[in-house]
This record gives C-alpha cells, structure tokens and sequence, in this order.
C-alpha cells in the first residue's frame, strides 16, 4: 500500500489541521482531503476496479470522515483513520455491490421485452428463407466457406486448418463467397 510518508513536523501541521477541522474548519477539512486524496482513491480502485465507482467512493469515505471526525481521539493518526475508513467502506461496496455477469448479446436479445410486429416477424421469416435460398445456389466452397465462419462460429485460422489453405486464401474466399451470396439475395430483395 503507497502512503505518503511525512516528517515530524507534517504530522504536527496535519494534526493541527484535524483539531482545527474538528473545531469545524472547512479549510483544514479541505487541506486533510488533498494530502490523503489521492491514498483513499488508490484503495477504493484496488477494491472496486472502475474509476467512476473508485471516485464516488472516495467522496463517500470523505463525507463519511468529516460525519465522524469529532470521534477521532488522536489527531495525528488521521491518516491511518482515514485510510481504515476507505478499506472498510470499499469492502462494504464491494460485497453489497451485485457481481458482474457477462452475457452473450443473444441472451440479452432474447431476454429484453418482444416489441417486434407480426410484419415484422413475416419480412424476418422471408430474409431467413432467401438468406438459405441464396446459400444453396452458391458453389460448395463458397456455401462451406460462408457456413464455417458464420454458421460454425470458426476463426479464420481454424478454417485455415480446417480447408488446408493459407489464412489469406481463406480471407479471400470469405470476402468472395460474400459478395456472391449478396448478389445471389439482391434481386430478392429488391422485390
């Protein structure tokens, strides 16, 4: 943990600095919250892990001192109360806080509200229907090629293996095959 190192005569001057708070000076306040800033924020990072939430928390712990300062017995181990503040309230966030679940966007599509017409269910319907359509009018390669990378979810470098061609050929034979699906859904589409 990095923590400022101060002298004989800092710790003076910031013990002065917590009585004179306590006697309810914002200045002094304010003075305290620049030299220990920047520690309280660096412990809410490391317990939080976003900048946005490491910030707020930080506020929080400085309310939170300025609220219980008139508790602080020994105004020269501010710093190290302060720094206990932060380690607690960053615990508290961090378990209190919901975990974060990644989810596949198609989860999330499935699980938001269905707000789509009956139209729009049809046209979504006939899109699928020419898209398979216009597959099965390709050449083999073209079609396997399509089918491997969108279909089958494979890396350009597993259908490298998977066809015995370089990744180049097979960014090529991507980028063709393509253009010839959308041209074999072009006309279609523009009935």
């Amino acid at each position: 943990m990095a923590t400022a190192i101060f002298h004989d005569t800092d710790r003076v001057r910031m013990a002065e600095h917590v009585v004179a708070a306590q006697a309810g000076d914002r200045g002094a306040f304010g003075v305290l919250y620049e030299a220990f800033e920047h520690q309280v924020y660096a412990i809410a990072l490391r317990r939080v892990r976003n900048h946005t939430d490491a910030q707020e928390l930080c506020q929080d712990v400085f309310v939170q001192a300025l609220e219980k300062l008139s508790q602080l017995r020994a105004p020269e181990c501010f710093g190290a109360w302060i720094r206990s503040i932060a380690h607690r309230m960053a615990i508290n966030r961090a378990v209190r806080r919901a975990p974060d679940v990644a989810m596949e966007p198609a989860f999330l599509d499935a699980a938001s509200a269905d707000d789509t017409t009956p139209l729009a269910h049809m046209l979504a319907g006939e899109r699928c229907t020419q898209l398979r359509d216009g597959l099965a009018r390709l050449g083999e390669l073209d079609r396997q090629t399509l089918e491997a990378f969108y279909v089958h979810g494979r890396t350009l470098l597993e259908m490298s293996d998977e066809f015995g061609a370089p990744l180049g050929t097979i960014k090529r034979r991507l980028h063709v095959a393509r253009k010839r699906l959308a041209k074999e859904v072009e006309p279609l589409t523009a009935i």
